[in-house]
């Protein structure tokens, strides 16, 4: 595979940017493997709670949406990543910001590009980082076979390099692949096909689960026996809704910030967040606001504790979940306490007799 790698259209710094660079401990390490484990444990188990109880108005899914999320969960449809944004200031225990759950980017950079940069660098030393080799073994497990198709809005480039990437750990699993554009997905009254009528099994989106729903063929979703990766039900983790359920859920959880549906109940400084906002957009903070089109959705309001500021950078860790095991860490920085498109992704590593 060779992908050439971009920076983000209008960043302050490069997007890749290696000029620094993050030294953590094994010590460290262990520690966001286990909030990663612990946080993902909770989100699962605040999901069965939203389904048992009906509460999809609190994630802010629509009611027309809600038995094919259901479904997708009650039938246990597979999933293959995630990544968990995390606050963390060196000494607390990491806290989650949100979870990525359906439309992860920067997967690239923190598998191949940040080792690469290892490899290069600091060969003595070991980075927080199985990412391509799980992705890899993942997918044998997942496809069992089948073919998988590869979609997204391929004018994005982002987008299309993470689809492009994903799709090379599927074939080095020795899936056979291939990519269609959202707009060429088809339907011929029974099931999904592609342009050449072939019927789509499996798909592997990097498009949001709330646009499939409302596009032409969303009434489809749930009848059309399509495995998508990421299934209907990660809707769920992906509405930042599931912030405030899960607060509701484990109040004083160390590994939470606390959080509301509702505006001023914290008794705290809060941060207001859209339930399906992407890449920074339409946050407000005390001191800070981000425009974008989501300001029209319904939000949810996190205790404001802003991110640690190192020499005028705000950095956010985001540790990766593979299949329900975490196996990576990527850090972005920005230079507002509001981590957004243009932020920065910038390398790590440890030294492992550092325990």
């Amino acid at each position: 595979m060779e992908l050439d790698f971009v920076l983000a259209d209008g960043a302050q710094r490069e997007y890749w940017h290696e000029s620094a660079c993050w030294e953590l401990s094994a010590r460290d390490v262990a520690m966001f493997e286990a909030a990663t484990t612990t946080l993902h444990a909770l989100c699962m188990q605040a999901a069965a709670h939203a389904v048992a109880h009906d509460l999809n108005a609190l994630l802010g899914i629509a009611d027309a949406f809600w038995p094919d999320v259901k479904a997708s969960w009650n039938r246990g449809d597979p999933t293959l990543y995630g990544r968990m944004d995390l606050r963390w200031d060196g000494t607390s225990p990491p806290q989650l910001l949100e979870y990525n759950a359906d439309t992860p980017t920067a997967l690239y950079e923190a598998a191949v590009l940040q080792w690469d940069w290892l490899e290069q660098t600091r060969p003595q030393a070991d980075q927080f980082n199985s990412l391509h080799e799980t992705l890899i073994a993942h997918w044998r497990h997942l496809a069992g076979g089948a073919d998988v198709h590869f979609t997204c809005l391929p004018d994005h480039l982002e987008d299309r390099i993470t689809v492009e990437y994903v799709r090379d750990t599927a074939q080095q699993a020795g899936v056979r692949t291939q990519f269609i554009s959202v707009a060429n997905i088809g339907w011929n009254g029974k099931r999904f096909v592609d342009l050449d009528n072939r019927a789509i099994k499996c798909a592997f989106k990097l498009y949001p689960t709330e646009w499939m729903f409302r596009e032409q063929f969303g009434p489809h979703i749930g009848s059309a026996g399509t495995l998508w990766l990421e299934p209907p039900w990660r809707l769920m983790l992906a509405s930042k809704g599931i912030l405030a359920l899960l607060w509701q859920l484990n109040p004083g959880h160390p590994n939470l910030l606390a959080a509301s549906h509702e505006k001023g109940r914290l008794g705290v400084a809060e941060i207001a967040k859209p339930m399906f906002g992407r890449e920074g957009a339409n946050i407000r903070a005390p001191g800070w606001e981000t425009g974008g089109p989501f300001a029209a959705d319904p939000y949810v309001y996190q205790a404001w504790r802003e991110l640690p500021c190192v020499d005028g950078i705000y950095p956010v860790f985001g540790s990766w979940v593979i299949g329900g095991r975490a196996c990576g860490l990527g850090v972005r920085e920005d230079t507002t306490p509001i981590t957004r498109d243009t932020s920065c992704f910038v390398p790590h590593f440890f030294m492992p007799e550092s325990i």
